[in-house]
């Protein structure tokens, strides 16, 4: 028997707070997506975003295919490994390194070693298929294959909104007196830039749209869908996910109405999130030039595999110039687990997302007159933040001054890194299903700031792509509101960068400015 070796990072275990049920059918058909080492190096991404926009190299997803797509060897290699398993390839990608395949569950186990197959009850979710152990392929692929998904269907994320509790106090406000009040730059609409939103449930109405805009006095901006794995725009399934879908859409659709929006819809299992950002970031008929994500879950409940393939595809992102905004998480430095320990949120821990975090903002006469960190724990939330134990201190943040997680004492990622209002209490009035709501979370400042990015790419002609670099230099110091009031229970705010709101809230036009606009 040949020899196996595992897959790195492919580990999974059971959780225990899930019931196991039953056996799996294991002459169910399932899809699997196995992604490919890529055929070249993106060292030079991080040294060129050091650079101004108009001086920075991207390539287009033509040249990135080319340049680290996966080579016809590797894709031979695999096709070979999965007809002696009686798999079926039923499709490649090769810019994207994927390669799906298809077979029955024991097919698939059979192929990849996957152990402990269980149905599984989640208590909101309903059943998945569960395994535990790591996953293991022939050893001439062990360099080749580089994550497997699809074997465990767990959900792996959670929309970050919050809707308001309606508490006399509170106060709601349009996108748009958002935007005015930080400053959004003038002079443009974001014609001619496409945004992508990634969501993992739910779905949007065009009535709906249509009569939210009419009602802010702007046209509806092109609003289309993409599925992923199956997903497919599904109002009324899901009013959670419904809520989360229409705020991205309406939030971002406001302040940049010239614009285009693709929204690409995948189920929530790792398999499905991976791959709708690896649709979006290589999409080359539609070619956002930013990708707006709402979902996440805390760092240390994504396989290792995950979250390499993650990064991997962000770092792809920033090779074509590509800026991915991420919210930071609802539930304050814990992220909502309950062991005690402080947990940053994944995706917006990766180094190569923009991790956006939650401020409460007060405006009077269209002007801030009071922002602070958001944190109103335990029912209306708090904005995620902290540091990473996954991910080590990224160079952009090696110049600042940063505390230790509070749980190991050691350095690493510092999360968020921009931040904007997301208090439910000082929220964004939004029409859901019909209804006028109004709701917050930092799943609203994630496509407020990709909305401010689409009006930067289209004041400046060039994409900002990777702009941590840009605003962790002290030249983009003036494009921030700087946060100094306010904790999200582990970390306090202070001058400067700190791991409740990041480098702060934006001066829109102060940062075009910075950025060479």
């Amino acid at each position: 028997m040949a020899e196996r070796v595992e897959i790195p990072g492919s580990g999974r275990e059971a959780d225990p707070r899930h019931q196991p049920v039953g056996e799996v059918d294991r002459d169910k058909q399932i899809d699997v997506t196995v992604y490919l080492r890529p055929s070249g190096s993106l060292d030079w991404v991080d040294q060129e975003a050091g650079r101004a926009p108009s001086r920075r190299r991207t390539m287009s997803r033509e040249e990135l295919a080319e340049s680290t797509g996966a080579s016809d060897e590797d894709i031979a290699a695999v096709r070979s490994f999965a007809g002696k398993y009686g798999l079926e390839v039923t499709a490649v990608d090769k810019g994207r390194r994927a390669v799906s395949l298809r077979g029955t569950v024991q097919a698939v186990a059979e192929a990849f070693g996957a152990q402990g197959l269980q149905l599984f009850e989640h208590p909101t979710e309903g059943r998945y298929r569960g395994r535990s152990g790591p996953l293991t392929v022939p050893s001439e692929l062990g360099d080749v294959i580089t994550g497997v998904f699809g074997i465990d269907d767990r959900p792996q994320a959670r929309a970050h909104l919050r809707r308001s509790s309606g508490a006399a106090a509170a106060q709601s406000y349009t996108p748009l007196q958002v935007a005015a009040a930080y400053n959004f730059p003038s002079g443009t609409n974001g014609s001619g830039q496409t945004a992508a939103i990634l969501e993992l449930g739910g779905g949007f109405s065009q009535t709906d749209l249509d009569s939210y805009f009419k009602s802010l006095g702007l046209t509806s901006p092109s609003v289309s869908a993409v599925s992923v794995d199956g997903g497919t725009n599904s109002p009324g399934t899901d009013p959670n996910a419904d809520g989360e879908v229409m705020l991205d859409i309406e939030v971002l659709g406001s302040v940049a109405p010239g614009g285009k929006i693709v929204v690409y819809f995948a189920p929530n299992t790792d398999q499905g999130f991976i791959d709708a950002l690896s649709t979006a970031v290589h999409d080359a008929t539609n070619k956002p030039s930013v990708v707006s994500i709402s979902w996440g879950g805390p760092e240390d409940s994504w396989t290792q595999q995950a979250r390499t393939q993650m990064e991997q595809i962000l770092t792809e992102g920033a090779a074509a110039g590509v800026t991915v905004t991420v919210a930071s998480g609802d539930s304050g430095s814990t992220d909502g687990v309950t062991d005690g320990k402080q947990h940053v949120d994944f995706p917006a821990s990766a180094p190569h997302a923009l991790g956006c975090g939650g401020t409460t903002l007060r405006i009077e006469n269209g002007k801030i007159a009071n922002e602070t960190v958001w944190n109103e724990l335990p029912n209306h939330g708090a904005g995620g933040g902290g540091i990473s134990i996954e991910f080590a201190v990224p160079s952009y943040q090696s110049g600042i001054k940063m505390p230790t997680n509070v749980d190991t004492g050691k350095p690493g990622r510092g999360v968020p890194d921009v931040a904007g209002d997301a208090d439910p209490e000082t929220g964004y009035s939004v029409l859901v299903d019909g209804n006028q709501q109004t709701i917050g979370g930092t799943s609203a400042v994630a496509p407020l700031w990709a909305g401010l990015i689409v009006l930067l790419n289209a004041s400046l002609g060039k994409p900002v792509g990777f702009l941590q670099p840009q605003i962790y230099a002290a030249s983009a110091a003036s494009g921030f509101h700087d946060i100094t009031q306010g904790n999200n229970v582990g970390y306090k705010a202070g001058p400067g960068w700190d791991a409740c709101t990041g480098n702060g809230s934006p001066d829109g036009a102060a940062l075009l400015t910075a950025l060479g606009g």
